[in-house]
């Protein structure tokens, strides 16, 4: 190493290590160039699935100016530019039509667009199965009505990043909000034309590219005083992967939660911020008359190995491929294969693709998992100003686009089948890849715009009454098992399990701990909890698509990671506590989606369509009712289990909007919810 020869060169070493030293308590870096744009809003919401369209649909029929940003081109996240265009809903909620005033409304919308037919895939998963562009159109329609009749503004920005947050001397506030919006360079292909992985490190860089055009978009409150010194803007998360949460660094979980008494079935004595749920890159495929040409993947042969139907009632194409069938003009005949009753396939049938042991890529080591951890995101450099990339692990996308196109081969040419052995498999030629603008994901590849994601960063909310260490909602909050199962009373330590009984029994809990009552003969409450401060409502099993043991996650003869589905199963309906959307540090972010608090187990169920539209719906009306009464959301919760009579307040305002905060007949007085299916 040379020496050093000068002062001057002395001073630039000792700058270089200060602004190194000071970077990460630095608010923001200057951009390269003024922003291009200075827009003014009520809120911001940063994500356009269904939690962030549901947010700026309540807040804009509130009157509110609402901008809305999204790193794809189109709304509706699951819906639409992840392709997941199938409603996973619950039996009697859907038979009560017990949603959010939002949902029904898309829901309607969708049943108008096909005719009366909600179900013109005549798919066999859910009672709602259509086209993601649809998805798309119709949520845009359902905005500009709601901005029309509540004489909101919406300002809406498509192909859009968040960068970087500017806070205030405190960091309790948000002050501003810097942003990308790219399009495409002169004389570059469209958007659409690459894969994510492709155009995301482009996409969070200020400078223009050969590929992409940059928009720099710097985001302020629109008010510039408000009653009591309360928030004058609020910034919503509704990423898909809790993306502002990482940016702004509050207090997260990430991956697999420690086993204790409130997560009895964790695989994990420690927590594992790696093994989260694996995500999916979904596409199109056509049903033909004649063969097709099929062509195999370069990489084919690397994720082979991985492919298959699963379980023998599953094996099937026919089943695979109606499972979610979105668009089907003709009719099949019945059949029956492994319970499951459908109508066969026929010819320009088109079935959208997302399944555990094909298109799902699931990561869950240090070496490639997806969503980056903090202490990756500090070596990275992403927590540094100007440094924020997205916080997600391009190469992991690459590999989960690479596996969705294998699996496309695998169900239309492949012959082997890693959990049921040789002679399942058979080639069923007569199949085309969907790709090109106009194909269902509106991608000239084929795939999804974006990876349907089923978690991502959570949020610790603030301690709270009985939760000191910061609010979550946990396993035993709505999961229907029976913990007197012999792998818990056998598996659990003596004091844990009895602390689990306890937390179960209600009235019987004091006299459990004490060692009064035998914890394996005190009552179990059949209802999930009961919130205090509930300003949603969701209903689904706890559902898994657990991360692979070993890296790479489709290396032959890989495995699920250990009991992973130890925790998954039915689930009582369940409660968004306000508490769940507070992080702790900033007073005026709010945090809707999968992002919620809740514990790796929980979120398994409080990831789907309806939840996350009434966790949106909530969101904007928890932000609208506070500008207007000058209160931060966390002085609704603060004194809790005390009466807040302002959160009461907001309660009886969501009620009257026609967004539920409680199933009907579930109170503390009920306890028997087993009729919700």
């Amino acid at each position: 190493m040379d020496c050093i020869k000068t002062v001057s060169q002395l001073s630039l070493v000792c700058l270089t290590l200060v602004s190194n030293i000071l970077a990460p308590f630095s608010s923001i870096a200057a951009p390269p160039r003024n922003p291009d744009r200075t827009v003014n809003c009520d809120i911001l919401v940063a994500g356009g699935g269904l939690s962030g369209a549901a947010t700026a649909y309540e807040a804009l029929l509130l009157g509110k100016t609402v901008c809305l940003t999204e790193i794809t081109d189109w709304l509706g996240g699951q819906i639409s530019s992840q392709g997941t265009s199938a409603l996973d809903e619950r039996p009697t909620q859907r038979a009560k039509q017990f949603y959010s005033r939002g949902y029904l409304d898309l829901r309607n919308r969708i049943e108008k667009r096909y005719k009366g037919d909600i179900n013109p895939g005549d798919c066999w998963v859910s009672d709602a199965c259509f086209l993601p562009k649809d998805g798309h159109e119709l949520l845009t329609a359902m905005l500009r009505d709601a901005a029309s009749r509540g004489r909101g503004k919406l300002e809406w920005f498509p192909n859009t990043v968040i960068k970087e947050l500017e806070k205030s001397s405190d960091g309790k506030i948000i002050d501003s909000v810097y942003a990308i919006q790219h399009q495409p360079a002169k004389g570059a292909p469209p958007i659409n034309a690459s894969t994510l992985s492709q155009n995301i490190e482009d996409a969070y860089k200020y400078e223009n590219s050969a590929r992409l055009t940059k928009t720099i978009i710097r985001f302020n409150p629109k008010q510039t005083k408000i009653a009591n010194n309360a928030p004058r803007w609020y910034v919503v998360d509704t990423t898909e992967t809790g993306e502002l949460i990482g940016l702004a660094d509050v207090p997260y979980r990430l991956g697999i939660d420690p086993l204790s008494y409130l997560e009895p079935s964790s695989s994990s004595t420690t927590n594992d911020q790696y093994c989260t749920q694996g995500f999916t890159y979904t596409f199109a495929m056509e049903s033909t008359k004649d063969a097709q040409p099929q062509t195999k993947p370069a990489y084919y042969d690397q994720y082979a190995p991985y492919f298959s139907y699963e379980l023998k009632r599953l094996a099937d194409f026919d089943l695979v491929f109606t499972y979610r069938r979105i668009w089907s003009p003709g009719e099949g005949k019945p059949k029956t294969f492994g319970g499951v009753k459908f109508t066969t396939p026929t010819p320009n049938d088109i079935s959208m693709q997302n399944w555990t042991w094909g298109n799902d890529y699931r990561p869950g080591t240090a070496k490639d998992n997806l969503i980056y951890t903090k202490s990756q995101l500090q070596a990275t450099g992403q927590l540094n100003p100007g440094g924020w990339m997205g916080g997600l692990r391009t190469e992991a996308l690459s590999k989960g686009e690479e596996k969705a196109f294998s699996y496309y081969y695998w169900l239309v040419a492949g012959t082997t089948d890693s959990q049921l052995g040789d002679g399942v498999k058979v080639p069923v030629p007569n199949n085309r890849f969907l790709s090109g603008f106009n194909s269902p994901m509106g991608t000239a590849h084929g795939l999804s715009k974006y990876p349907y994601m089923r978690e991502g960063r959570r949020i610790i909310g603030r301690p709270s009454w009985g939760q000191p260490e910061g609010f979550t909602i946990a396993e035993i909050d709505i999961s229907r098992r029976d913990y007197s199962e012999e792998y818990y009373r056998t598996t659990l330590p003596a004091d844990m399990y009895r602390r689990l009984r306890a937390a179960l029994a209600g009235l019987e809990a004091a006299s459990v701990l004490s060692g009064k009552v035998d914890p394996n003969k005190a009552m179990r409450r059949t209802r999930s909890t009961v919130f205090p401060d509930s300003i949603g409502i969701g209903h689904y099993a706890i559902d898994f698509h657990p991360c692979m043991e070993k890296s790479p996650p489709e290396a032959p003869g890989n495995r699920e990671r250990p009991g992973e589905r130890r925790g998954a199963g039915q689930a009582y309906p369940f409660q968004i506590a306000l508490r769940a959307m507070i992080p702790q540090k900033i007073d005026n972010l709010i945090v809707g989606g999968k992002s919620i608090a809740t514990s790796h187990i929980a979120a398994a169920a409080y990831r789907v369509h309806s939840f996350e539209w009434s966790a949106g719906a909530a969101a904007g009306t928890v932000v609208a009712f506070s500008l207007k009464n000058g209160i931060a959301p966390y002085q609704m919760v603060d004194d809790l289990p005390r009466a807040e009579p302002q959160l009461l307040q907001l309660q009886q305002m969501l009620k009257r909007n026609g967004n539920p905060t409680a199933f009907p007949d579930t109170s503390i007085f009920n306890q028997n919810w087993q009729d919700w299916k």
